[in-house]
């Protein structure tokens, strides 16, 4: 019986969210509601471990040439482009 009931009740729970987003005010209020909990969220973290919150912002403006992980998704972002810009030489 307990198995009959989860689906149902996760269906019915998807009806009333898409039903309450519906309205352009609520959607705003969610959103209000997810910033809010975010920087909150944030917050927090940054009161618990302050030198990790430190060390993203001053990795954000200056990379680190030696950070594997950081060179290989600059790499694959400029390799996109290129790929792109081939396939739309070759086409024409």
């Amino acid at each position: 019986m307990s198995k009959s009931i989860n689906p149902l009740l996760l269906l019915g729970l998807g009806i009333a969210g898409a039903s309450y987003l519906s309205k352009q005010e609520n959607r705003e209020k969610v959103m209000d509601l997810y910033r809010t909990a975010k920087e909150r969220v944030v917050d927090f973290l940054c009161d618990q471990n302050p030198s990790a919150c430190q060390d993203l912002l001053d990795k954000a403006g200056n990379p680190d040439p030696h950070d594997l992980g950081d060179t290989r998704m600059v790499g694959e972002g400029a390799m996109y482009a290129v790929d792109y810009y081939n396939k739309e030489e070759q086409q024409e």
